[in-house]
């Protein structure tokens, strides 16, 4: 299986930046497309942050346009996410998410990390 481990996470404070990685290992029968960021505060649902294509194409929450940036290496199966202008708001676990396919069955799987701590202070 897929194994993704992010790396980057801690305390910040507002206004300030940080930066996300999610590492995947590599499977030679598995095909990782879509990748995404998700993240879950204290008491909440998990919710989707950013998303990004094979080919580049990103997505976002509208709660973080404009001031997170996801981006990937497809060489490198590492994908990222550029935090800036954070908010106290912005304070959750964040998880790593690749979507794959089996390579001569075409099925569907998705794998996630573990997770993540991000702590904005206001």
């Amino acid at each position: 299986q897929v194994q993704l481990v992010e790396s980057g996470g801690g305390l910040v404070q507002a206004g300030g930046s940080l930066r996300l990685s999610c590492a995947a290992s590599k499977i030679s029968f598995i095909r990782i497309n879509t990748m995404g960021w998700y993240r879950q505060a204290p008491g909440k649902q998990r919710e989707l942050v950013a998303t990004i294509g094979t080919g580049g194409t990103p997505d976002y929450a509208d709660s973080v346009k404009g001031r997170f940036t996801v981006s990937r290496d497809n060489a490198e199966n590492t994908m990222y996410l550029q935090m800036n202008y954070v908010k106290p708001e912005d304070t959750a676990i964040y998880y790593c998410k690749a979507e794959c396919a089996v390579l001569f069955t075409g099925a569907a799987v998705d794998y996630w990390g573990k997770g993540i701590l991000v702590t904005v202070s206001s």
